[in-house]
């Protein structure tokens, strides 16, 4: 009886090779994205700028010149302007990513069917989201730093920590880009957003530490105000300015866990919306 006939090894000549494994994230990919988002913010960067830097700077001069020349004069040894100068990095970034998110997602994908024409380029899911994700972030980081170069024009020292601040808003606009673009694949009309702005958003900018120290808050919601990424930003961006302390890598180490988590998050809940 002849026995089964065995495979030919690879090493032989005329074998076929191996398959190529695809990496999970190509980075070709995600620059070619990328390089999309880039083409199309060249038409509309300045009414994006515009917006994105007026509203910080709004509050920035409401809040730091109003309260800090007539009721404040200075929060935990800080002139006030600075104290809030500060911190509207946090809300320059919260509004220039997860808005962006939201908005931009849903419509590339409910009315342009943008990302169906993607995908149909050796361009999967996740490489899309990451390539959205990373765009956005970018974009906050520079947009994140206009309120402390302002605050500099009102006696904020420089300090070689500032350095960092891109890093940070960098980081948070990651994770708040992927809470924009999983809202986006979860709301089911677009005014569904209001919601989404009215209890989490807004609420996360007013109870950051922006305008006034969290531990004036009641315990409980003390506790609470510790879990939002923009307070976390907000103390690094201090950090930054006026000296860090040895908590602040967990604050770091918090916000990577945050964008890590909501990249994940919007991989899943945009491919099972793309695949509907």
């Amino acid at each position: 009886m002849s026995s089964a006939a065995e495979p030919v090894p690879s090493s032989q000549p005329g074998a076929a090779p191996p398959p190529r494994t695809m990496r999970r994230l190509e980075p070709a990919a995600i620059a070619g994205v990328m390089s999309r988002e880039l083409a199309n913010f060249r038409t509309y960067w300045r009414g994006t700028t515009f917006s994105s830097v007026l509203e910080p700077l709004v509050y920035l001069l409401a809040f730091g010149l109003g309260l800090g020349a007539t009721l404040v004069d200075e929060v935990e040894g800080v002139p006030y302007i600075q104290f809030v100068g500060t911190g509207m990095v946090a809300t320059a970034v919260i509004f220039s990513s997860a808005l962006p998110a939201m908005f931009g997602t849903f419509v590339k994908h409910r009315f342009q069917n943008t990302y169906e024409a993607i995908l149909a380029a050796p361009v999967d899911v996740d490489e899309l989201v990451t390539a959205e994700m990373l765009w956005i972030a970018a974009r906050s980081a520079v947009y994140g730093c206009v309120p402390l170069i302002v605050t500099f024009f009102w006696g904020l020292p420089p300090a070689p920590g500032m350095l960092l601040v891109p890093l940070f808003a960098f980081v948070t606009a990651l994770g708040f880009a992927g809470f924009g673009i999983t809202t986006a694949a979860i709301v089911a009309k677009i005014d569904q957003f209001n919601y989404v702005t009215a209890l989490f958003i807004t609420p996360l900018f007013l109870v950051a530490g922006t305008f006034f120290p969290i531990n004036g808050l009641p315990e409980f919601f003390q506790v609470i105000a510790q879990a939002n990424p923009l307070h976390q930003l907000v103390e690094l961006v201090r950090g930054g300015a006026f000296g860090f302390e040895w908590w602040d890598l967990a604050r770091f180490a918090f916000l990577v866990a945050f964008a890590a988590v909501t990249w994940r998050i919007a991989i899943t809940r945009l491919r099972a919306r793309l695949i509907q």
